[in-house]
């Protein structure tokens, strides 16, 4: 009986050791990719203020999307390059700095989605996007970018902007 006591207290005391290491793991290899996600999407807009054209795309995915703040701005990735092309060209496209992020990672470990605050030449604005892991390296899938507008002046800004509304909501 005593063996049998001795038996399951070293193997309850295994299980959980054993576990207490996973999740160790698991904590480490998020914090690791939440990094190496920060890592790139801080050098994606370093790249934009650079005017650094294949760094800034090759931070994106062949397919990806770009949301812009103009309603007509829902661009794949060939359509955007062609738009940014001129911006880069003239070493002046956009400066980003994201003041706060928040980042999550999806439990396969091969997609993420993120949140951020930034500080552009539009003074606030808010980025949003998900990511992917491609052979090992995350890139930016869709990136949704929009101007942070104070509620208090959302009527005075959707004044301004009611007739553009108007002209593109009849090319829809």
């Amino acid at each position: 009986m005593k063996k049998l006591i001795l038996l399951l207290t070293f193997v309850t005391f295994v299980s959980c050791n054993t576990e207490k290491a996973r999740q160790k793991v698991e904590e480490f290899r998020l914090e690791k990719s939440k990094t190496a996600i920060n890592t790139v999407l801080d050098a994606w807009h370093k790249a934009a203020a650079d005017a650094d054209f294949n760094a800034y795309f090759s931070k994106m995915t062949d397919a990806a999307i770009f949301i812009g703040t103009d309603a007509t701005e829902n661009w794949k990735n060939e359509d955007f390059k062609a738009f940014s092309k001129p911006y880069f060209d003239k070493g002046k496209a956009w400066s980003f700095t994201a003041l706060e992020r928040n980042v999550f990672i999806s439990e396969y470990g091969d997609i993420a989605w993120f949140d951020e605050l930034l500080d552009t030449q539009m003074e606030l604005c808010r980025g949003s996007g998900v990511l992917k892991k491609v052979n090992d390296t995350w890139k930016i899938s869709h990136y949704v970018l929009s101007i942070a507008i104070p509620n208090d002046n959302v009527k005075e800004i959707v004044k301004l902007k009611q007739a553009n509304d108007s002209i593109v909501k009849s090319q829809l």
